[in-house]
């Protein structure tokens, strides 16, 4: 048999039989770090069922030959090339087709999952008999369609809720989270969990098992039943409605109608296939998709360096504390420097909440707190890759802190600030190596931000550079190559948007009003609420810094002499209670209200790359949507601005006959 499997002459796959007559098939595709399933490698997979259609094995595992996971769901790209509505249905009859052929085998089929299984990886995994877990932190299923303006329409939805209920099946489809591997097997979505050493032996045992297919208990049975779906279907769109009443995620409502009326069987409504998949949406949700390719592209560049083992921290401040918090969290040995011993102990309290909502394996936690070491001497630093300085925006304590931090140094370590405005130029002042400073720039709060500047002159050292980017991208962040001028790219854009919110608010505009504003845009905060969070005396600093000592607006200057200083003192332009503003009812939204904030935040970010503080458009436009939260469903500031003028300049549709001689 397995001559035969050798004449298919397969690029992405590797079939064995072994012993027992079970058939391993390992997908391994071809050019590509990553499995993902392109128009070919379903082709191959078809072959592979026609073969055993003639010749079935006693039971077929498919299972991954890459380190980087299972699969990591359908071939984007070709989402990005869709031109008719013809095109867009053959996608999806092409994936429903070959999962429902998969799903009907006569003989026993197991997923042996390790790594990302995610979109088409899940729904193939899904038709499979049996589904096996390992044992393992990367290991992480999902169906994130939703994220990229899409739906699972290879058989997702069809079949996950008959496996896990409609509960918790819409959850994972609505919201597109991963679950793990033990919580996949909590939930019924994986048949059995097994360690790593363990797992070729078990899935040999399961698939040859005879156990039947998965299904759901009674309740969840009931809840799948045609009279009950449209009655689920109704609560979850209130709670859309309520998370984007504007409509602009056209995908969730489209997911919910397809599984209440058709079962999860997209092609039985041909129409919302086409205008789903081919919706500005989708359009700039796989933009974005891409934007965040590209950038986490730049974290794995760095091959010419060993992965980051030791993280020096100076500073225990909230930035400070919680960068080392989120390096322990990831698995480096962290030591963190602070004159103030309340302060390390303040935030390796913090520290220690993230680890038990991260992880919940409590030994897991205990273990990455033990990797964060209060370190008040500064003893970590002849041992850290890299050294990051979190103190106060303060030009000559920087530079103080430097002429000592420097001598300690390894030879092969980064020296990092993550000032928000200073330039590298002045701060690199006094050193010997001032090529090795580079800028590391975190948001706050640091555990949900996933963008990181790394901030860079035409003097400092490529491999200091390649450094940073590599470590960026070993702690999961997204890393935007930045030049050193103020405020870079993120809080260059934000002070004048913030700034104009204020003039708003000082010309009689509610801050509730403003907010709604930019919420209804498609904004996850209003500036107002923004300025609170951030702290009022923060966006006077970086207002004066970054806006050429504008005169400050009188909302702002009245409550900075009150010492209401926004969510940290409590009261700001709102009072906050228990971590969130208390807001009373917007207003109508005046109009051009919209336009008038949005336009300085766009020509702003235009300014920063017409002075190539940022390489080009994309780069400039995946800093501001993942440094910002900018409206993702736009494709970026200056894609949303390019769009809008060509709408605004196309010329008029000609007119039909009837028109014409009406």
């Amino acid at each position: 048999m397995a001559s035969t499997i050798d004449a298919l002459n397969l690029r992405h796959f590797h079939c064995s039989i072994d012993t027992g007559r079970i058939a391993w098939l390992g997908i391994d595709c071809a050019d590509s770090s990553v499995n993902r399933l392109s128009a070919d490698v379903m082709a191959e997979l078809g072959k592979v069922l026609d073969h055993f259609a003639l010749k079935p094995p006693a039971g077929l595992v498919i299972h991954s030959r890459k380190s980087a996971g299972f699969i990591a769901g359908a071939d984007i790209s070709e989402f990005s090339s869709l031109d008719s509505a013809e095109h867009a249905r053959s996608i999806v009859s092409r994936g429903w087709s070959m999962f429902d052929r998969l799903a009907s085998v006569s003989y026993p089929t197991l997923a042996l999952i390790r790594g990302h299984c995610l979109g088409g990886g899940l729904e193939l995994a899904l038709a499979c008999r049996y589904r096996l877990v390992v044992d393992d932190p990367a290991t992480s299923l999902a169906l994130p369609e939703v994220m990229l303006g899409i739906f699972p329409g290879w058989g997702g939805m069809h079949r996950l809720p008959r496996m896990i209920g409609p509960v918790a099946a819409l959850d994972m489809m609505l919201t597109g989270r991963p679950v793990d591997a033990r919580k996949a097997h909590r939930i019924g979505l994986a048949d059995g969990i097994v360690a790593p050493r363990l797992m070729e032996r078990a899935a040999a045992q399961m698939v040859l098992s005879g156990r039947p297919r998965r299904r759901p208990g009674p309740v969840q049975s009931l809840m799948n039943h045609p009279s009950v779906r449209p009655l689920l279907a109704k609560q979850a769109l209130k709670k859309l409605q309520q998370k984007d009443p504007q409509g602009h995620y056209p995908a969730p409502r489209a997911i919910l109608d397809i599984w209440a009326r058709y079962n999860g069987n997209a092609l039985k409504t041909p129409e919302r296939i086409n205008s789903i998949l081919q919706s500005d949406t989708a359009r700039n949700l796989v933009r974005v998709f891409h934007l965040q390719e590209r950038l986490k592209a730049f974290g794995k560049a760095g091959k010419d360096h060993a992965p980051v083992a030791h993280v020096h921290v100076v500073g225990a401040g909230v930035m400070g504390g919680d960068i080392a918090a989120w390096c322990a969290l990831k698995g480096m040995t962290v030591t963190l420097q602070d004159q103030d011993r309340e302060r390390i102990a303040a935030a390796q309290g913090r520290a220690y909440a993230l680890f038990t909502r991260k992880l919940k394996d409590k030994r897991q936690a205990r273990a990455a707190s033990d990797r964060l070491i209060p370190d008040m001497r500064g003893h970590g630093i002849p041992h850290a890759n890299v050294v990051i300085e979190a103190i106060s925006e303060n030009l000559q304590a920087k530079q103080g802190l430097y002429q000592a931090i420097e001598p300690q140094l390894r030879p092969d370590a980064i020296l990092a600030t993550n000032t928000s405005s200073l330039s590298l130029e002045e701060l690199r002042t006094g050193l010997s190596r001032p090529e090795r400073l580079v800028g590391i720039h975190f948001f706050n709060p640091v555990a949900r931000m996933p963008l990181v500047e790394v901030v860079e002159t035409a003097q400092t050292d490529p491999a200091a550079i390649r450094l940073a980017h590599a470590f960026v991208g070993q702690i999961g962040k997204l890393p935007l190559p930045v030049q050193s001028t103020p405020g870079f790219l993120v809080n260059a854009v934000l002070a004048p948007y913030m700034l104009e919110a204020m003039r708003c608010l000082d010309q009689g505009t509610r801050p509730e009003t403003i907010d709604a504003a930019m919420t209804a845009f498609g904004m996850p905060m209003g500036p107002i609420e923004l300025i609170d969070t951030v702290g009022l005396d923060i966006a006077r600093d970086a207002g004066r810094q970054l806006t050429g000592n504008a005169s400050m607006p009188n909302c702002l200057e009245t409550r900075l002499s009150r010492g209401d200083l926004g969510r940290k003192t409590g009261r700001g332009f709102y009072v906050w209670k228990n971590g969130k503003p208390v807001k009373q009812q917007p207003d109508p939204i005046p109009p051009r209200l919209t336009e008038r904030l949005i336009e300085p935040l766009v020509v702003t970010t235009r300014r920063q790359l017409d002075a190539g503080v940022v390489a080009d458009a994309d780069l400039a436009d995946a800093g501001i949507i993942f440094g910002t939260g900018f409206a993702p469903f736009t494709g970026g500031p200056l894609h949303y601005m390019d769009t809008q003028n060509s709408t605004r300049h196309a010329p008029a549709a000609a007119p039909t006959a009837e028109e014409a001689t009406s």
